[in-house]
């Protein structure tokens, strides 16, 4: 530009363009140029490109492009295998670098454009994103459940160990709760958890759960189109600012609730940012999302999934793959069951049985060991191989108790052993464990013994044990005194000296 206007000043002044051209060491016809317009006015092709080479063999790259839109997204052709079958299948004789710029240019006009879209307040988007979290030492891939309000941008993220319907649910009434309102509606993908079948009108025939959730809270559902994941921008942006902000470097907690916690100060934190092209945070823009949203009902959604099963004859309950034990007593019998995002409730009639952590492993089985030991006491001799007991972390007194037991009393110590282990279907854990402690202490080796210690020490109460009533006690023997006793002290004294 400066060149530019060195010359113009110059001919301005006087200088004719063949003097300009000589001072300046430049062409006439640039001179021209300059004179001609106030600014560089650009190179600008006045003929289409040609490309004798190629002009024969476009049809075919259109052929190959059309034949992709129907080919799996990461089996379509590159400019380089479009390339590679031109020569060997067509004959093409012309270099890479021509097909290459076309096919560039062929996606360019191609590409799809978008409406930039006002969101009023009170409505909001939802999905599910991924993300490596390290919980409890176990690394792993965590299902964070993103909601967003595109009007103000306020996020809610909370993490799972799977994206199950259960999830989806309790991720909806987690988010109503963090707000203290519901919105007007929510836009959704395809999800299976969510859209049991698309029918050939466009309608969504929704899943059962999810549309017992939509009912509870009175919420209008709408749907991005299959396989477009920009009908619902808003909430794609979050999934993508949630991995890059809040999981970077990878999230180590003890467990998921510790990892939910922080993700919901990030969100509360995220709310005195001030976005690209808004004059107010988005927690001032969130008033006016919570002004437009509606009240939520008295009582949050159950978010569980409900199913039905039977007892084994092993005393166990298949739901999701998975069995989980009860107690023997329900043995073939029907059950209700609850599923949880992380715990699974299992019921007889009106009352619950057995409760377990959920496992999202496939083919697993969680045991109760209380459940077992009625039929253990039955079947003593399945004792050392029943599968419930194994892995039962119980302190060492147990261990040091059920020898002695066995030691005195043989197999029906043994029985005396699981009777103690029943204690616990009653008592804590660390009451039994310290009755046992006692009892060893006081070598009083039987159940009647550490069940009368725990008693005690639950009804703060000294102990009182009798002979006669527990049998297996350690009796003490107190012999008749005898003057030759006495007589050897008085050697070994005398000898001693």
């Amino acid at each position: 530009m400066d060149l530019y206007l060195k010359v113009r000043l110059a001919c301005s002044e006087g200088m004719s363009q063949r003097e300009a051209a000589k001072h300046f060491n430049l062409s006439r016809d640039t001179v021209r140029k300059m004179l001609s317009f106030s600014v560089p006015p650009g190179y600008r092709r006045q003929a289409e490109i040609k490309r004798p080479k190629l002009d024969g063999f476009t049809s075919i790259i259109d052929s190959i492009r059309e034949a992709d839109r129907t080919a799996p997204l990461k089996q379509r052709h590159t400019a380089k295998r479009i390339f590679d079958r031109l020569q060997k299948e067509f004959g093409f004789t012309g270099g890479y670098t021509i097909v290459k710029e076309y096919v560039r240019d062929h996606e360019r006009r191609n590409k799809e454009m978008f409406v930039p879209l006002a969101h009023p307040p009170g409505h909001a988007q939802a999905d599910f994103g991924e993300a490596v979290v390290i919980i409890g030492g176990v690394e792993q891939k965590a299902h964070f459940f993103a909601f967003d309000l595109p009007h103000s941008d306020a996020p809610y993220v909370r993490a799972y160990p799977a994206a199950v319907a259960e999830a989806w649910m309790d991720g909806h009434v987690h988010a109503f709760a963090f707000f203290g309102k519901k919105p007007l509606s929510i836009l959704y993908d395809n999800d299976r958890c969510l859209v049991a079948k698309i029918l050939p009108d466009g309608t969504r025939k929704r899943a059962t759960l999810f549309s017992s959730l939509l009912s509870h809270y009175v919420i209008e559902d709408r749907y991005g189109r299959p396989g477009k994941g920009n009908d619902k921008g808003a909430v794609e942006g979050l999934v993508g600012y949630s991995r890059r902000n809040f999981m970077v470097p990878i999230p180590r907690f003890a467990t998921w609730d510790d990892l939910n916690a922080y993700l919901e100060a990030q969100c509360r934190l995220r709310q005195n940012d001030r976005l690209r092209g808004e004059s107010e945070t988005i927690g001032e823009r969130l008033q006016r999302d919570l002004a437009a949203m509606r009240e939520l009902p008295a009582t949050p959604f159950e978010a569980c999934d409900q199913a039905s099963g039977q007892v084994s004859s092993q005393s166990l309950v298949r739901y999701k793959t998975n069995d989980y034990s009860v107690p023997v007593a329900f043995g073939h019998q029907e059950v209700w069951i609850r599923g949880y995002v992380g715990e699974v409730v299992i019921g007889c009639r009106g009352e619950i049985i057995a409760r377990h952590p959920r496992s999202y492993e496939r083919e697993d089985v969680s045991f109760d060991p209380l459940h077992y030991l009625p039929l253990i006491e039955r079947k003593i001799n399945a004792l050392d191989q029943a599968a419930p007991l194994q892995g039962w972390d119980l302190p060492e007194v147990f261990a040091t108790l059920r020898r002695l037991m066995e030691t005195r009393m043989g197999k029906h110590g043994k029985r005396e052993y699981v009777q103690v282990l029943r204690l616990v279907e009653t008592f804590e854990l660390a009451e039994v464990t310290a009755a046992v402690k006692q009892a060893l202490a006081l070598g009083a080796i039987g159940f009647d013994a550490v069940k009368h210690l725990v008693l005690c020490r639950i009804e703060r109460r000294p102990p009182r044990l009798d002979l006669d009533v527990y049998p297996y006690l350690p009796r003490a023997t107190v012999e008749t005194t005898r003057v030759s006793a006495y007589m050897g002290l008085l050697v070994h004294q005398e000898k001693a000296a």
